[in-house]
This record gives C-alpha cells, sequence and structure tokens, in this order.
C-alpha cells in the first residue's frame, strides 16, 4: 500500500521534535496494509542498531522492539530454558507470510494492540516487562499485561517509544503449557491460552489472550481448584471484554477459553483428564 500522504522519513538516530503525524517505523507491515490518511512523516528505526535478543547475567532475556519474528524463532531454538517452547508456539500463532515473517517486529505486535497479537500472548505469559522511552527523555517501565489497555489501546503517550521488552530470568524457567483456537485451520486466534507453573514456589500464571480486548493474567499461589479457577475467570474478565469480531462471538471465545484453561490447569498440575 502506498502511504501517498508521507512527505518524508527520518532516520530516528537523528534527533528532531516529534510532530504531528509522525509514526515510528519498524517493520511496517501494519502501517503499509491499509491507508494511514493521519500520517505526514516516518521515523525509522531499522538504523538504531539494537541487540535484537540479548541475555542479561541475572538470566533474564531483554527483546529489542526491533527484533523480527524471524530473529526471534531463531534466537529461541538455542535457548535451554524450560520456557523455550512457548516462544516458537507464540511465533508459529501468527498468520502471516515467510515475508512478514522476516519484517514484522515484536514491537510492532505489541504496539498494534490487537487481541489476537501473539508477542502480547508471549510476554505477557512470561510476565514481560516494557521498556518505554518518551521525547523528553524520561524512561518508564510497564508490565506488558498493563501495557495493552484494549482493542487497538496502549499505555503509550504521544510520541513514546518501545524500546524492549525483558522477560525475567525467573518465568523463563516456568514450565509452559499452550492452547490455540480459531475458526479456521490457519486462521487468526479466536482464543490464546498460556499456563505456566514456577517451579520455585509452585505457583500458577494463567494468561488469556485473542479472546479478550487485553490480555488478562490470573496468579495462583497455587494451582487452584476447578471450581475455583472458571469462578476467577468470569470474575476477572467482564462480560463487555470478550472480543467480537468475523473471527468468533464473545460465548464461543468464553467457551474455548474456559476449556483451554482448564485442560492447562490438568497438564501442569499432573491431574490426568476425566
Amino acid at each position: 500500500m502506498d502511504l501517498n500522504t508521507v512527505v518524508e522519513i527520518r532516520d530516528a538516530r537523528d534527533p528532531a521534535p516529534w510532530q504531528p503525524g509522525d509514526a515510528w517505523l519498524g517493520g511496517g507491515t501494519f502501517l503499509f496494509s491499509e491507508p494511514q490518511p493521519r500520517l505526514r512523516r516516518l521515523v525509522d528505526l531499522s538504523r538504531t542498531g539494537w541487540t535484537p535478543v540479548r541475555r542479561h547475567p541475572d538470566g533474564s532475556v531483554e527483546i529489542a522492539a526491533t527484533c523480527t519474528i524471524a530473529r526471534l524463532s531463531r534466537y529461541a531454538a538455542a535457548l535451554t530454558d524450560a520456557a523455550a517452547p512457548l516462544f516458537e508456539q507464540c511465533c508459529r500463532a501468527f498468520l502471516a507470510s515467510f515475508k512478514i515473517w522476516n519484517m514484522a517486529t515484536v514491537g510492532g505486535n505489541l504496539c498494534n494492540a490487537l487481541p489476537a497479537g501473539p508477542m502480547i500472548s508471549l510476554t505477557a505469559a512470561l510476565d514481560g516487562e516494557c521498556l518505554l522511552l518518551a521525547q523528553d527523555g524520561v524512561r518508564r517501565r510497564v508490565r506488558v499485561a498493563d501495557f495493552v489497555t484494549g482493542a487497538g489501546r496502549k499505555v503509550l503517550a504521544e510520541g513514546e517509544l518501545l524500546r524492549s521488552v525483558t522477560l525475567p530470568a525467573r518465568a523463563l524457567a516456568c514450565r509452559t503449557a499452550f492452547r490455540q483456537a480459531s475458526l479456521y485451520g490457519l486462521g487468526r486466534s479466536g482464543a490464546l491460552v498460556i499456563g505456566a507453573l514456577d517451579p520455585h514456589d509452585g505457583s500458577l500464571a494463567i494468561t488469556v489472550t485473542a479472546a479478550t480486548v487485553r490480555p488478562i493474567r490470573l496468579w495462583f499461589p497455587l494451582p487452584p481448584s476447578a471450581d475455583r479457577l472458571r469462578a476467577d475467570l468470569d470474575t476477572a474478565i467482564r462480560d463487555d471484554e470478550w472480543f467480537d469480531d468475523i473471527h468468533g462471538l464473545p460465548a464461543w471465545r468464553r467457551h474455548m477459553t474456559l476449556r483451554y484453561a482448564e485442560e492447562i490447569r490438568r497438564e501442569l498440575e499432573g491431574t490426568p483428564a476425566p
């Protein structure tokens, strides 16, 4: 798609005042997918030179906003952490061609804030924390679960930039379980539920995405009973937070979420299926 309202592309390494009509350009797979009549200038992040993914001495993993899905997939293939399989499962949850895989970025997926964004699913489930950079240089950190506030909505201020997402070592040590539902064989996720069992204290986190307009992450000090899990999910997710579009009705999304959450609880707890 030609963005015929854009009159300038600026290198993000060259500081300049933020203006109305500016937008950050990462992979551009969303920006160039549909008309963007409000845009006048793109601020290109491709030459920032940020390391795509790196491991810190404390064991945490920092993913740059400019890291592509293909690069993250390759990095995860060498991970030995218990949660390593979840990276590929979420990368494969994209409804995307190889071209998108090699251009779409982790940061772009989070900042689009679409319910079916699988990088939101991955980073929220592993208790990720976003590093945000304001135009005046102020930095702040926000949990991924709080970064996305609704369908297409996030906490970014005007001109603020998502620099990276950090996944703590403790979350990477968790044993995970993944469930995804779609109305079509290769369709967009209608419900995506992830469980993470902490080996240190036996706590369980259940994260719901795609079915809801924002990520919902529930934490239990010990795996709950089936009734407790169902009740807590129904309490945490308001009726108007079940997403409604052509990829699934709210009632179906709720049904699949509750079903998958129970399957995950049993899998991670080691309880045989009924």
